[in-house]
């Protein structure tokens, strides 16, 4: 039987990850029952550590590539590793996370009929012709290059969805997240703030990948995650896809000379080549978050960069 209390009982997949703590968290805290599901492979238990006395969290130790039997009311389907590091060391499981998963996730909503959101990526639009990319953009996607396993693979998932909504009237939602940071990211992940913040607190040299004109745009974890749920919780005729992210443009070099200033740092800038396919332009057009879910970023970039300094720095 479901949750028939007040709160609902919800499944977060990658629930161990960066985001995925976060997000449980944050539903526990409004009162839900959380099953938070890991297999573990990038995730990490210290980021729920701080939870698991809470009687209304259970923890899971599965993959999602396998078939999972729960009753919940909804279902956040997060897992999958993110960084370039992670989903390049085994790209075919990135791919048979991303595919697999989501049908083993669908196939449990569908039979419980419960509610699902896809947490997809800005990478569905690939190296970007268009910019700022809205949801109306079919992305610039190399499909046999070294990000295709995880860039394809959320494509598919996307696909997976809209035909289970079209095909067995599923109540889906889909969010295209775009560069998010803050506590608990991997300090091994490879990701631009979590790399430069680490080179910095150690006064090592800082390195940027191409001349660091390439830009990004940055969220806050607590804002990203504020704007997952309220997605969740939105009428279930807007099914999205919805840019998620920080319209604040800046580039690589900008980012850098920032982190640098703020840590008082010694480290200097050095440059290696561009890999492969990296982006050279990354901004959300996030109109349709702002009219379909009254969501926009608040936290500004040097506001969550003092967070995520401070989150490191004991770390180091």
């Amino acid at each position: 039987m479901k949750n028939s209390g007040l709160g609902k009982r919800i499944l977060v997949t990658g629930g161990g990850g960066f985001l995925g703590s976060h997000l449980c968290q944050r539903l526990l805290e409004q009162g839900n029952e959380v099953i938070c599901l890991d297999n573990f492979y990038t995730g990490r238990r210290a980021n729920i550590a701080h939870l698991v006395s809470n009687p209304m969290l259970e923890v899971i130790r599965h993959d999602v590539c396998f078939p999972l039997y729960v009753e919940v009311d909804d279902i956040y389907n997060l897992a999958c590793p993110a960084s370039p590091i992670h989903y390049q060391f085994d790209p075919v499981q990135t791919t048979k996370t991303s595919v697999h998963g989501a049908i083993n996730m669908l196939g449990l909503a569908k039979r419980i009929k419960a509610k699902i959101l896809q947490a997809s990526t800005s990478e569905v639009y690939g190296d970007p012709s268009v910019h700022p990319q809205d949801e109306a953009y079919w992305g610039n996607v190399n499909p046999i290059g070294l990000r295709s396993c995880y860039d394809e693979g959320k494509r598919c998932a996307e696909t997976l969805f809209f035909d289970y909504y079209r095909q067995h009237n599923l109540r889906i939602k889909v969010a295209r997240i775009f560069n998010t940071y803050g506590p608990r990211m991997h300090p091994n992940d490879g990701r631009v703030v979590s790399n430069f913040i680490i080179q910095a607190l150690k006064n090592k040299d800082i390195t940027i990948y191409g001349d660091g004109s390439q830009t990004r745009s940055f969220c806050y974890v607590d804002d990203l995650i504020e704007a997952l749920i309220i997605l969740m919780n939105s009428p279930d005729d807007f099914i999205g896809p919805v840019n998620l992210g920080n319209p604040n443009e800046n580039t690589i070099l900008e980012l850098a000379q920032k982190i640098i200033k703020m840590t008082k740092s010694k480290s200097k800038i050095i440059y290696k080549a561009l890999p492969k396919d990296d982006p050279h332009q990354r901004q959300p057009n996030i109109t349709l978050a702002k009219e379909k879910l009254g969501w926009q970023p608040k936290t500004k970039l040097e506001e969550g960069l003092i967070k995520t300094i401070d989150y490191f720095r004991p770390l180091i």
